[in-house]
């Protein structure tokens, strides 16, 4: 937003089944080749480079694949291989009975370095979002912004985000650029970083134009980051003059960089119909991304449908802040492409993407009067496939389909909070939270297994973001 008891035997046969598989096959690092955020990247933590994960419930999310209970995945160098049942394969074997394998969770907007003073907005006009935001984003160093993203990240990875749009607003320096992406290549998410400009900068400057170019030499063209791509967190006609947005559009085109946009937030936004402007200005199109959008002409929406652009909401943060309600009928029955955020830890306070997805259903049941007017297995959609499609990455991941990276998510069956799972999508949708995921894979990597993070030292993370927010706070 922009200005419990656990199975005992189904779990042990999971970590049974990947340690062995780790031993057997050693902690191997494996280099596959990446471009611009498509492929593999560095290792991000141990086990075997092929196995198969065996007799857990696939939810692959793609129709030609279907959902397979007693199903297998075989992934090789960070690749899907095959989706199905009994597979034969030379590779390591991984008991995930009692979990549901699933595509990891896609966030498409989220500024990661908020999260340094998470749950700090609303309690006076002093933290109120926008003012919190400038106060505290003109005082912060590099090193705050390395110390939110970094914590944003690992709270990600723990509630089974694989893919993360950071919408970084708040690049006052080449050397706050580079603290924040360093946090990206410490923690190895897939997703795109999403370049803004800082807090408290005029609407009359353009945005550093000269630092996106060498960020993106710096960083993406030299594959620093090769499971992360560059784009522009632009600003849109009526929030500043052609002199500025056409300037930093055509700037980012032609470094081929994708474009995201708050527009339409409140209804003082909808009347300037920014999106209408955008589209008038040929700024709509599938590289371009619209942020909230809760109010939109229906012309406006067929503008977005029609170009090929998307929509990211955050229901939480848009009623938190007093936007109003998410859009989440119109945009559906306008056929839009539709995604799901955070947004906001200074103003949420959790990362919880399985919460937003609740919300998400209840909204549109609620605005249409209608238990029945749509399903879980939609709305899992918009975080996963369709938000890997709006950020590009649609071909790489958001489903379990064979040439596809491996970003996976083992959900537990059998927690008291998500027992007994008869419909699986009602039961992730409506139940799961980030205290059920068991094992995250990114890239073919497992990052989260047994419901601990692998790799990162959790204590560390959580004093160096208490330590920076202090030392803020002081300044």
């Amino acid at each position: 937003m922009e200005n419990n008891q656990k199975a005992g035997l189904n779990r042990r046969s999971v970590l049974g089944g990947a340690a062995a598989a780790a031993g057997a096959l050693g902690a191997t690092a494996v280099a596959s080749p990446a471009v611009a955020g498509r492929g593999g990247g560095r290792d991000h933590g141990p086990g075997p480079r092929e196995y198969v994960l065996t007799g857990g419930y696939v939810l692959s999310m793609d129709p030609a694949v279907g959902d397979l209970d007693g199903g297998d995945v075989h992934v090789k160098d960070g690749r899907i291989v095959a989706v199905g049942r009994d597979l034969r394969a030379r590779a390591a074997r991984i008991d995930v009975r009692g979990t549901i394998v699933m595509p990891g969770l896609v966030d498409t907007h989220w500024h990661l370095w908020t999260t340094l003073f998470r749950s700090m907005s609303s309690s006076s006009p002093a933290t109120a979002y926008f003012a919190l935001n400038v106060a505290n984003g003109v005082r912060a160093l590099p090193s705050d912004l390395y110390q939110g993203a970094r914590l944003a990240l690992v709270d990600a990875l723990n509630s089974g985000v694989t893919t993360v749009n950071d919408w970084s607003h708040n690049l006052r320096s080449p050397d706050h650029a580079d603290a924040n992406l360093r946090a990206h290549r410490e923690i190895g998410l897939r997703g795109r970083f999403s370049y803004g400009t800082p807090q408290g900068y005029p609407g009359t400057s353009v945005i550093d134009l000269d630092d996106i170019a060498r960020v993106k030499r710096e960083w993406f063209d030299s594959g620093r980051l090769p499971l992360m791509h560059l784009g522009l967190a632009g600003r849109p006609p009526g929030l500043v003059g052609e002199a500025v947005f056409r300037p930093e559009y055509d700037a980012a085109r032609a470094l081929g960089l994708p474009v995201s946009y708050h527009a339409n937030s409140t209804r003082a936004q909808g009347a300037l119909e920014m999106v209408r402007q955008l589209g008038e200005q040929d700024m709509l199109g599938p590289d371009t991304q619209l942020i909230h959008a809760l109010y939109t002409t229906e012309a406006e929406r067929a503008a977005i449908r029609d170009t090929g652009a998307s929509v990211s909401i955050s229901p939480m943060s848009e009623l938190l802040i007093g936007y109003g309600i998410s859009p989440v009928k119109d945009m559906v029955d306008s056929n839009v492409l539709l995604t799901l955020s955070v947004d906001t830890l200074s103003l949420v306070g959790s990362a919880d993407m399985w919460a937003v997805m609740r919300l998400t259903t209840g909204l549109h049941r609620g605005v249409s009067e209608q238990e029945l007017s749509i399903n879980t297995r939609r709305v899992l959609q918009m975080a996963t496939l369709d938000a890997a499609t709006s950020l590009g990455l649609g071909d790489v991941t958001g489903s379990l389909t064979p040439g596809k990276r491996a970003d996976v998510v083992m959900v537990r069956r059998h927690d008291v909070a998500m027992a007994p799972v008869i419909d699986v999508a009602n039961s992730l949708t409506l139940a799961a939270g980030a205290e059920n995921v068991d094992t995250v894979i990114v890239d073919g990597r497992f990052r989260k297994r047994g419901g601990r993070l692998l790799g990162i030292d959790t204590e560390r993370v959580v004093r160096g973001t208490e330590q920076a927010i202090a030392a803020l706070l002081a300044r």
